[in-house]
């Protein structure tokens, strides 16, 4: 089985080393080609057209920034879609989803959506959190390869619902990054030490992973891109949105909406962490 990628980002390229150091051959489309370089070292193949990536490959997986990004590659491929199977990991909307799905299955292709729960470094470790929608049988044919990507899958339903998963996740993410900030600003107001501030969340009931991985960030006040930003303030405008067609008050999502909006006009490629100096300057 031939594996194609497109889109190698903060997230693409540990992912598809992850293929490859599975040892499957993998076929690499970017729109810079020179990011493919660290793939090419590892003995992908680089392709400088997504059409060639797709058309040489039987499943091809999709990393990209956004919606217009995923349209835009799937519209310049539709007479490459027959018989091949689209594996979208990107976060987009899902009306998104379902009018991706729709272009790759009306020219002959397979489609599943899969979305993915963690950062740099945990695409690195292969400890994802895959988030599926679409056909059973898709996912159960993609299963060997998402294992390489991710410790664990979990099928939500038809397409839409892995994207839907996804913005929930993310909300929650973007709520505890906040807080977290605000925790440390409220005590530093007051006179408190940040070492001992950090002591004290990593010895609670509050610690969690996140802030575990992102702990010397806040220490060093120094913020290395693992999830950028202003993707966490582009998925809070795509979660704001689901919100209203839903009809649903989301108090905690539109004050982190303003927030993460405001933040990436200064703060954009550094990590969603730095939600912290943002609130601090």
């Amino acid at each position: 089985m031939q594996l194609g990628w497109i889109g190698l980002g903060h997230m693409g390229i540990p992912m598809a080393k992850r293929l490859l150091d599975g040892g499957h051959d993998v076929i690499v489309y970017n729109r810079t080609y020179e990011k493919t370089a660290p793939l090419t070292d590892r003995g992908a193949t680089a392709v400088k057209e997504a059409k060639d990536a797709v058309h040489q490959s039987d499943i091809i997986f999709v990393m990209l920034a956004d919606g217009p990004a995923v349209a835009s590659v799937l519209d310049s491929v539709q007479e490459e879609l027959v018989g091949k199977t689209i594996v979208n990991l990107s976060t987009i909307s899902p009306d998104e989803t379902k009018q991706m799905a729709r272009l790759v299955e009306e020219n002959g292709g397979t489609y599943l959506e899969v979305p993915v729960s963690g950062s740099v470094p945990v695409a690195e470790n292969g400890q994802l959190v895959l988030l599926a929608g679409g056909d059973a049988d898709v996912v159960t044919a993609c299963q060997p390869y998402l294992d390489l990507l991710g410790k664990e899958t979990i099928h939500f339903g038809p397409h839409g619902s892995g994207s839907a998963a996804k913005l929930a996740i993310n909300l929650l993410l973007a709520v505890v990054g906040q807080g977290v900030a605000e925790t440390l600003l409220l005590g530093e107001g007051a006179g408190l030490e940040k070492e001992k501030l950090i002591q004290m969340i990593s010895a609670s009931g509050m610690n969690t992973p996140l802030f575990t991985g992102k702990r010397d960030m806040y220490r060093n006040n120094d913020f290395p891109s693992a999830f950028p930003l202003r993707l966490m303030a582009k998925d809070l405008g795509l979660i704001i949105t689901e919100a209203k067609r839903q009809q649903l008050e989301l108090p905690l999502a539109q004050a982190a909406d303003r927030s993460y909006t405001k933040a990436k006009l200064d703060h954009g490629d550094a990590d969603m962490a730095a939600i912290y100096q943002a609130l601090q300057d």
